[in-house]
């Protein structure tokens, strides 16, 4: 069957689903020629833009100052010419029109939903979810579960922040459409962990959804009451917020941990459904579901396409959304995309190492870019690691410093060992990031673990900075 153009915003038939055997959710979208698809995506596309300029102040102004408007999209190179959009424009929208920004396209009485961003980093950002939205946000997330191997049979076992957090919510309508039992049991309340260890003991999901640094946490856990984390039973694990996934040794290791599966997914809370970046079953890197969200791997300072092959961030575009349509946000995010055939037989894009860092995350030591992921891709690799670690970035006179402090496993405790360990990582750090680092070892269960995002970089080069400029404008 091929795709046609849609009535939209697209209404979904409730009652559908697959068969438990068969592979695709919606096999005449997931694996038809690619240019046909994109005929589906381009009408769909002008219809999400033609509404966001009727109902958007925010676009309307942005797409007149650019020179562009509905009638500029004849094909989909022109989305191109549609200027991006950035958080701080988001937070600056919502800030002179609170509380959701004059991007919302509904009546504020129609948003069935309320969520955000923490607001760490800045401005809180609200989010204005309209009813029809979220159930178009379940359809979506159940497509891509399935995609990943989930079955109504399954039980999953939601181990992430029940807040204005998104992940968790998303994860929790995607497995309700599909029909598994959803398990939404939470994170960050003191002892929850080992609560969870228990209940998963009890219950026997047989799948999970949290962080990578948390589902580490969770085996460390188990272990310490006795239990190993394989006889859990769970067979696929499902991961966003943070690239541990799409990290090769990291998910090595949750997978020979566990026994079951590692499945990378997710793109940005303002993109929900975010797990339209997500992998199948066969793990190749994340599939993006284009006739959902509409991704383009753009150059991260003038934000053109880029051409299969290459490393730039992703710029996403809904084409689901009547609420507050995101179109053409940046990302920030690190990847390459291909369209490489995957086993599976679906016919996207893929981002084949997943989300693997930041622009803004880049750490500049001694002129190498310097990326987290890759320092925690070889320390994972290295026989006698404790499981944690943290990047401090200081300044000695001129130079810079990079220490890495990181934890050594019981086995490792001997003066001897600590010593051939210090060396080897030493050396597999200066060959993959091109810096001699400081390794500083600390035992195992020394650094703090996370049941959220982990923030693994301190740098404090800034303070040295300043310390420098005190004293330069001190009077003597």
């Amino acid at each position: 069957m091929s795709p046609h153009p849609p009535a939209w915003p697209p209404r979904y038939a409730r009652d559908y689903r697959p068969p438990a055997e068969v592979e695709y959710w919606r096999p005449e979208l997931e694996c038809v020629e690619p240019a046909e698809r994109d005929r589906l995506i381009l009408a769909k596309l002008q219809h999400q833009v033609r509404y966001a300029w009727a109902k958007s102040p925010f676009y309307r102004r942005r797409w007149e100052a650019a020179g562009v408007s509905p009638d500029t999209l004849k094909s989909l190179d022109d989305l191109g010419r549609f200027p991006v959009i950035q958080k701080s424009d988001l937070r600056a929208a919502q800030s002179a029109h609170p509380p959701f920004g004059d991007y919302l396209c509904i009546e504020p009485a129609e948003v069935a939903r309320v969520h955000g961003t923490s607001g760490t980093t800045g401005r809180p950002t609200v989010f204005g979810i309209g009813a029809e939205d979220w159930e178009r946000i379940g359809e979506a997330q159940a497509r891509v579960l399935w995609g990943a191997g989930l079955r109504p049979g399954d039980t999953l076992m939601i181990c992430s922040f029940f807040s204005l957090y998104l992940g968790s919510w998303g994860t929790l309508a995607g497995g309700e459409r599909l029909g598994a039992a959803v398990f939404p049991f939470g994170a960050g309340v003191a002892g929850q962990t080992l609560a969870a260890v228990q209940w998963a003991r009890d219950l026997r999901p047989t799948a999970f959804y949290g962080t990578p640094s948390y589902a580490l946490h969770f085996a460390d856990t188990a272990r310490q009451e006795g239990i190993d984390p394989r006889a859990l039973g769970i067979r696929i694990l499902l991961f966003s917020g943070e690239p541990g996934a799409g990290i090769p040794a990291t998910k090595a290791l949750i997978e020979s941990t566990f026994g079951g599966i590692c499945v990378d997914m997710g793109s940005m809370a303002e993109m929900t459904p975010w797990m339209t970046n997500g992998e199948c079953r066969y793990r190749t890197g994340m599939h993006l579901w284009q006739d959902l969200v509409y991704t383009q791997v753009c150059d991260p300072e003038t934000f053109a396409p880029l051409p299969y092959g290459a490393e730039g961030t992703p710029v996403y575009t809904h084409l689901e959304r009547t609420s507050q349509p995101m179109i053409r946000l940046v990302s920030g995010d690190r990847a390459r995309w291909t369209d490489d055939p995957c086993p599976c037989g679906r016919t996207y894009p893929r981002l084949p190492a997943g989300l693997y860092g930041r622009f803004d995350d880049m750490i500049i030591v001694r002129g190498e870019n310097i990326y987290p992921s890759a320092i925690e891709d070889v320390l994972r690799a290295v026989p006698g690691f404790g499981g944690e670690f943290r990047v401090i970035v200081s300044r000695r006179e001129a130079m810079d410093e990079l220490l890495v402090r990181a934890e050594y496993a019981p086995s490792h405790a001997a003066p001897d060992a600590q010593t051939a360990l210090r060396g080897d990582m030493r050396a597999r750090l200066r060959a993959r990031i091109g810096v001699h680092p400081v390794v500083d070892l600390v035992p195992e269960g020394t650094l703090p673990r996370t049941e959220f995002k982990a923030r693994r970089v301190i740098d404090d080069r800034d303070l040295y900075q300043h310390t420098l400029g005190d004293q330069a404008t001190r009077p003597a």
